[in-house]
């Protein structure tokens, strides 16, 4: 099977052409240089030539506090170039698999958000995935869209490799405590969307929509926080575990406001045959890849 891929450099991006690497899919990968998915020219013209079976889009503008200072800037990269993506995939009659995330509520929740709960994005960078999200379903019927939440992976720059490296610079740590959601390794959703090509290439059939995929136990970012110094510990990144302090959110003020509960349900994954992951197995094994 033919897939196209785009945001080939990020996190999920190169996590999925590790998963590739071993199957028979012919990948072809872009970064933004090489396709800029909000440039409407170039998008037919790439696909058009490429013509593949299926699209993966994993591009987007995560620069959440930037976004409040460049909207039309994140608006072009995760609203109007999906909607460019989909245009295309409907056209060809193929699917489209679109990566979302949890800034699209606003965090307000007392249990798990559905995918089929109200969103309420508090941010730029939220309102523009949740545009894109629009984008997607109104143009192309065969269309998945996966909300993740609080991506790390061994590439790139994420929350993991941001404590490791103050573990190895500070003997005392602060981290927000009372913002709550799910640890997604990047390589876990890699497999995820591959197992979702793989069903639609054996002609298995797919329910079409919005999914949540995230990491299966709920913490906070302190939870995270000591999980990451514990394993770094055993795994010898860090010397010493240094000493962390809870703090709240407005001890910790950013221009983006996150959301303070982005706890997503992952029961409907059942509906396309994929488990959620272990965030903490995750964690290990990218805390190996990095010794």
């Amino acid at each position: 099977m033919r897939i196209l891929l785009t945001g080939k450099n990020g996190q999920l991006g190169r996590c999925f052409q590790d998963v590739l690497k071993n199957t028979s899919h012919e990948l072809f990968a872009y970064d933004s240089t090489g396709l800029n998915i909000s440039d409407a020219q170039q998008v037919k013209s790439v696909i058009h030539t490429m013509q593949p079976d299926i699209i993966v889009n994993a591009a987007a503008y995560t620069a959440v506090d930037k976004a409040e200072k460049e909207p039309e800037a994140a608006y072009l990269v995760n609203a109007t170039g999906p909607g460019l993506l989909a245009k295309r995939a409907a056209e060809l009659n193929i699917p489209l698999i679109h990566v979302s995330t949890d800034y699209v509520f606003d965090g307000e929740a007392v249990e798990p958000y559905l995918p089929t709960d109200i969103t309420n994005p508090q941010g730029i960078y939220g309102a523009s995935k949740l545009a894109g999200e629009q984008a997607v379903a109104v143009v192309c019927k065969h269309h998945i869209i996966l909300r993740t939440s609080w991506v790390f992976s061994e590439y790139g720059n994420n929350f993991v490799k941001t404590m490791l490296r103050l573990a190895n610079e500070r003997t005392h740590v602060s981290v927000v405590s009372d913002q709550y959601g799910c640890p997604t390794y990047a390589g876990d959703l890699a497999h995820a969307i591959l197992q979702i090509c793989d069903q639609y290439e054996q002609g298995k059939p797919l329910v079409w929509g919005i999914y949540h995929y995230c990491g299966d136990i709920p913490t906070s970012w302190h939870g995270f926080a000591r999980a990451i110094f514990a394993k770094a510990k055993d795994n010898r990144l860090i010397v010493k575990q240094p000493h962390l302090n809870a703090i709240s959110t407005d001890e910790y003020p950013t221009p983006a406001k996150r959301p303070e509960y982005s706890v997503m349900s992952i029961y409907s994954l059942n509906a396309i045959g994929v488990q959620a992951p272990s965030w903490s197995a995750g964690l290990s094994l990218v805390l190996s890849k990095l010794v």
